[in-house]
């Protein structure tokens, strides 16, 4: 597939895309349907034998994550429908009478859950959503097939960006790969995997996010936090993971700027049962891991080829106050629907304060940030540091050692019994050997557990309510629940009682 010509910038206005061959439009499909979100449609236009429905077989074959998924022309039926990453309506107008009978098909609600596929979109032109995308296809002179493209500067955009990761893949010889989503998390960066001769790899597609409006001291939020603005964090922190005998991917291709990422894929399994509980034996040995990591000594300074060297951040009083006032901004008014008065959000700074000084002798070293299920794979054919894949990392910082063990004990996406996670601590502690501090690291586990606990309530009320990602909710009764279980801790007595006082505690039991 070559690009015979397009409008510049990072939102094309068109494109025009010679499609030599079959393959090279199945390859099409791939990068329309990794460009594909709830709410898009795609008008698939041209003559009779133009190839549209072999387009529009490609891109739902590549959303069901399945080369052989039967997708007849719905010529006869108007519309079939599909699942997979997101459902999609397959839509056929070219035997409607009028285009009255498009209402029937309700293309509007499917939109509300999943994306459109219309072909003949030419035959109802009212009766469509006037922010369709359009694919029109023709058959040149030359042979092969022509695709010319336009739509919404933000469908573009995503096309744009779909159609780069095709270009990384093909100057580093997988430009023939079959592309399938793999999983997006909570910032804007997203997986996919690249199959090729019997090998899979996973993609990491991270462009470069610009700085936010600043929230305090002129600054935005994400420098305070110290969080990764650019896949280079990943290069060196996964580089000197790798060096020292920990089971990071392996970079097999690089593009720093551009912000992607050809990666080892570590495999598929993780450390949860079919039911999304916690499988004690992978817990142990991820815990197990973490005692072993927080031994060796990491440098701040870490080198990244072509980019000098990457200086990773300490975990400071910043980043862990600007973390727990996600609480007061965002939870607090969002759930409660009372935000914290001028001296309540003063006390909870000064209490916040004194607990982050109470860390000032613990332990320092490398803390990868949210090491918790998500982000741990299970290599069962693998042996001890090897058996646990790490593949989220580029905000590790040196801070507190205590913080990634409440990451992994009190896991955001599984619920962690107190039984298990009294385990896991002291598991941990255990491992660390006879002279380790038990009762100065029990404190400070209880500091940031609650610490954690207040910043991801705050988070995902904020992934709610202002980048419209509901999922996240889900997860508010087990980090409320962690949360109270943290406050059994004297050291917390201050923060409980401001809890109670703010009315996060009424009805939450520390389950």
């Amino acid at each position: 597939m070559t690009r015979s010509a397009a409008v510049s910038g990072t939102a094309p206005a068109s494109l025009r895309l010679a499609l030599p061959d079959d393959r090279a439009t199945a390859q099409l499909g791939d990068d329309l349907a990794l460009a594909l979100k709830t709410g898009d449609t795609i008008g698939l236009c041209g003559d009779l034998g133009a190839g549209k429905t072999a387009l529009a077989r490609a891109i739902l074959r590549t959303l069901a994550g399945d080369e052989t998924l039967e997708v007849p022309s719905p010529t006869f039926t108007l519309v079939q429908h599909y699942g997979g990453r997101l459902p999609v309506a397959h839509v056929d107008l070219y035997r409607i009478g009028s285009e009255a009978e498009v209402d029937e098909l309700a293309i509007d609600e499917e939109l509300e859950a999943g994306a459109a596929l219309v072909e003949w979109p030419e035959r109802a032109p009212s009766r469509l959503p006037s922010t369709m995308a359009l694919v029109t296809l023709s058959i040149p002179p030359q042979g092969g097939r022509l695709a010319e493209i336009s739509g919404p500067a933000a469908f573009m955009a995503r096309l744009e960006r779909s159609l780069a990761i095709r270009g990384f893949l093909a100057a580093h010889g997988w430009g023939d790969a079959n592309r399938l989503f793999l999983f997006g998390d909570a910032s804007m960066r997203a997986y996919e995997t690249a199959t090729l001769a019997g090998e899979t790899r996973v993609v990491m597609n991270s462009p470069r996010q610009p700085d936010g409006p600043p929230v305090r001291d002129g600054k935005p939020y994400s420098q305070i936090a110290h969080l990764a603005e650019s896949v280079t964090p990943f290069v060196a922190v996964g580089r000197a993971l790798k060096a020292q005998g920990f089971s990071a991917p392996v970079i097999h291709a690089a593009d720093l700027d551009a912000g992607i990422l050809m990666v080892e894929h570590l495999g598929g399994e993780g450390i949860l049962d079919p039911e999304r509980r916690p499988i004690p034996e992978r817990y142990h040995a991820s815990v197990n891991l973490l005692a072993e990591l927080h031994q060796h000594r990491w440098p701040k300074a870490l080198p990244v080829e072509g980019a000098g060297e990457h200086i990773v951040a300490d975990y400071d009083r910043g980043a862990m106050q600007i973390e727990v006032a996600l609480l007061t901004d965002w939870y607090l008014p969002g759930m409660t629907g009372r935000p914290a008065s001028d001296a309540a959000r003063e006390s909870f700074v000064a209490l916040w304060d004194r607990l982050i000084d109470r860390l000032a002798s613990a332990e320092k070293t490398l803390v990868l940030r949210d090491y918790h299920s998500p982000n741990i794979l299970w290599r069962d054919d693998r042996g001890g540091l090897d058996r646990i894949g790490l593949i989220d990392f580029q905000d590790a910082m040196i801070g507190p050692a205590a913080y990634d063990v409440a990451s992994l004990a009190q896991d955001a996406r599984a619920t962690v019994p107190a039984a298990l996670e009294h385990e896991l601590v002291e598991r941990y502690v255990a491992a660390r050997g006879g002279g380790f501090d038990r009762d100065a690291f029990l404190e400070e586990y209880a500091i940031l557990a609650a610490q954690r606990a207040t910043k991801i309530l705050g988070i995902f009320v904020r992934l709610n309510l202002r980048d419209g990602k509901p999922g996240y909710l889900q997860h508010l009764p087990r980090m409320q629940a962690y949360l109270a279980r943290c406050l059994a801790h004297p050291v917390l007595a201050e923060y409980k009682a401001w809890c109670e006082e703010a009315g996060l505690l009424q009805g939450l039991e520390a389950a």
